[in-house]
């Protein structure tokens, strides 16, 4: 799939597919067993619409959310105005340059984005994605904790990374910064089949939304690999 063009023209539609996901609110839950984010200042990259900037608004001091799209970040701010928060900004950045200053966070995550270098860079990802892991321990206060969040098989029910570039990645990843990993499920829930399958196939294809209405699925199984490490 075109995942540029996707997060370029496409912010309404990724956000009505992620709306269902994680249906069980597993997703939060593992996050805090690795760390309290009451009272902490979080940055995040890779914001996109805003999922996990909405999650976390209502807990932290302040969060700085950044994004390379800035359509993306368009829906992002509404639901971030819709929630009522005050404690947030947006960026326009890249992962790898940031506009924030040095040793000011306590925790940086990342949702679904440093793995898309294995795509987008198919040669030079390792160089790519370790330079937004610098600047994620540039921002970070000494103790500071990086948490890195990725897909590990959307239609799969046990952790089955998509593609080989992204099991090297992760491979990769946990043994240079000595990384922690568990997994999770954040499975969908779905009104129908239908509205299943017309959520999801323009992101991840008709191979899985063409299996989703020849089994009637409603709830769409899926794992989410979470890595961290401390500065």
């Amino acid at each position: 799939m075109d995942f540029k063009t996707i997060y370029a023209t496409k912010a309404e539609a990724y956000e009505a597919m992620i709306a269902p996901e994680d249906y069980m609110g597993n997703l939060l839950p593992a996050l805090e067993r690795i760390r309290p984010f009451t009272h902490q200042q979080i940055v995040e990259f890779g914001a996109g619409t805003g999922r996990l900037t909405c999650m976390l608004a209502p807990l932290v001091d302040f969060i700085h959310a950044s994004d390379g799209s800035a359509h993306m970040l368009t829906v992002a701010e509404r639901k971030l105005r819709e929630g009522g928060w005050q404690n947030w900004q947006l960026h326009h950045a890249d992962n790898a340059n940031l506009p924030l200053p040095s040793h000011s966070a306590d925790i940086a995550i990342e949702g679904w984005s440093f793995a898309h270098a294995c795509g987008w860079f198919p040669d030079s990802w390792r160089h790519e994605v370790g330079q937004m892991i610098a600047e994620m321990q540039r921002i970070l206060k000494p103790g500071g904790t990086f948490i890195l969040l990725e897909t590990l098989g959307t239609g799969f029910t046990e952790p089955t990374p998509p593609t080989p570039q992204l099991a090297a990645l992760y491979d990769w990843w946990t043994a240079t910064y000595q990384l922690h990993h568990a997994w999770i499920r954040t499975d969908y829930q779905f009104q129908s089949p239908e509205e299943a399958a017309y959520l999801t196939r323009f992101f991840f294809g008709d191979e899985l939304a063409d299996l989703i209405l020849a089994e009637q699925l409603t709830i769409l199984p899926e794992c989410t690999g979470i890595w961290w490490g401390t500065v």
